[in-house]
């Protein structure tokens, strides 16, 4: 079984190609499952807490934690795995837990006893999220140097967990997130900006529970997993600057759109006026552990182990992805090309994996994401090869403002179009992807999947 509608599974060879191609996205979501990825690397004996990486990239020693030594145990964090991690760290700490709040994505909750889940806004941030980031600062500014602060962080957090600095609305941050994302600014980008004007990102959180010891359990939703980041690093030094800040937005123009308010404190900050975020060397981190529970790298590892179970020749070309949904798209439609004609890098059958977290420049008014984008761009560059399959996936379930995880591209798609009268290039120019591949049936549906690690992007070769 797999999580995804089973709608989009036709009949026929189709069926059978795309039940194995589902089985190797289902194997790379499964192992990125918050509850999991927690318990893999968190574990209570006794009184005794240990945490420890179980993925190479990421081993940086066991803690151990006397929970006999504090007086409090506080769970505060955001983002749209929250709910399940929620889930996880109660199931090991049951009544140790002495409160929490973590902000997710709304529909994206789960069962929880003591640790409160706040639904709220994304990728746009709301009142109700503004609300839960400041009930979790309160809780952060109570934390005494005899407790444990445990942070549960993941990609969404950004959005979901904002508490503007002084002078700076709501309505000011829903106004620049919304510039940054269709001007097509890079994760990194909008991060670097967010963290200049919040109270809890870029290391301010940790700042606000020091001198408590804080453990920080993060889901990597970025391309390289920098810590700093990763939901806007609210637990981590920050590396970026004012002037960092005041870069991204000449960069993309954004001078004259942003608020004033805005515009205003990234120039005080860059001119010196205003104290920058924490940086390496602080005292807030003398007292914080932040560990990597799951990354991009691990799903797409797992893909290709699930991959080679079936059959498939398979090989994990990179896990750094990024640029324009629609160009990246022409570049797996090559591969998939290259295979077919030369039968480099792998001979058929192959599946290539691929991470990383692509853009889309909007210049059109239709619905869609990038990962829709990009498979209708891919489905344009394959047209007529029947033994390709092009499926990009965004993991946590929804792509942009939709409710597809991604769409699948493969050598009929423009063929089953023109036969219903649509035209794969009108749609694409007007980044109408989502409603190009609703017609056609093709859009991968998975409701949440309570885990966010980036996108993946899977070229399968029959």
């Amino acid at each position: 079984m797999t999580p995804f509608d089973s709608e989009v599974l036709k009949s026929g060879k189709t069926r059978e190609r795309r039940e194995r191609a589902l089985a190797v996205l289902s194997a790379a979501l499964e192992a990125v499952d918050p509850v999991n990825a927690i318990k893999r690397q968190m574990s209570l004996s006794d009184e005794t807490l240990r945490t420890r990486s179980s993925w190479t990239k990421y081993r940086v020693g066991q803690r151990i934690y006397d929970l006999g030594r504090y007086r409090n145990i506080y769970v505060i964090g955001g983002g749209k795995a929250g709910g399940s991690m929620a889930k996880a760290v109660e199931e090991i700490l049951g009544q140790r837990v002495t409160a929490g709040l973590v902000n997710v994505k709304y529909g994206y909750g789960a069962q929880t006893e003591i640790i409160h889940l706040n639904e709220a806004g994304h990728p746009i941030p709301d009142a109700a999220g503004m609300a839960g980031t400041r009930q979790m600062a309160e809780l952060a500014r109570k934390a005494t140097a005899r407790d444990l602060v445990i942070c549960l962080i993941s990609g969404g957090g950004s959005a979901l967990m904002t508490l503007p600095a002084e002078g700076i609305t709501l309505a000011d941050m829903k106004s620049l997130t919304d510039a940054l994302l269709r001007c097509g600014a890079t994760i990194n980008e909008i991060n670097a900006v967010r963290k200049h004007l919040s109270q809890t990102k870029g290391g301010n959180l940790a700042r606000l529970a020091y001198p408590a010891e804080i453990v920080s359990l993060i889901l990597s939703d970025v391309v390289g997993s920098p810590l700093d980041v990763i939901a806007s690093g609210p637990t981590v030094p920050d590396t970026t600057t004012f002037a960092d800040s005041n870069g991204v937005i000449e960069k993309y123009g954004l001078l004259e759109d942003l608020p004033r308010p805005i515009v205003e404190r990234l120039q005080r900050g860059k001119e010196g006026l205003i104290p920058e975020t924490p940086k390496e060397g602080d005292e807030t981190f003398t007292r914080t552990y932040n560990l990597v529970i799951a990354s991009n790298e691990v799903a797409a590892e797992a893909a290709i182990a699930r991959a080679e179970e079936l059959g498939f020749r398979s090989l994990l070309l990179s896990t750094f992805v990024e640029g324009e949904a629609r160009e990246v798209a022409k570049v797996f439609a090559a591969i998939a090309k290259e295979i077919l004609n030369s039968g480099r890098p792998l001979s058929r059958p192959a599946c290539v994996v691929a991470g990383g977290e692509t853009t889309v420049t909007v210049h059109g008014d239709g619905l869609g994401g990038r990962n829709q984008e990009m498979a209708l761009s891919a489905a344009l560059e394959i047209d007529g090869l029947e033994d390709v399959m092009i499926i990009p996936l965004a993991t946590d379930g929804t792509d942009g403002p939709t409710d597809a995880a991604g769409a699948i591209a493969d050598g009929s798609s423009l063929r089953r179009a023109q036969e219903a009268g649509l035209s794969a290039t009108q749609y694409l120019a007007n980044n109408d992807s989502y409603h190009f591949f609703q017609k056609l049936g093709d859009l991968l549906i998975t409701g949440p999947t309570n885990t966010n690690v980036n996108d993946l992007t899977f070229t399968f070769v029959f």
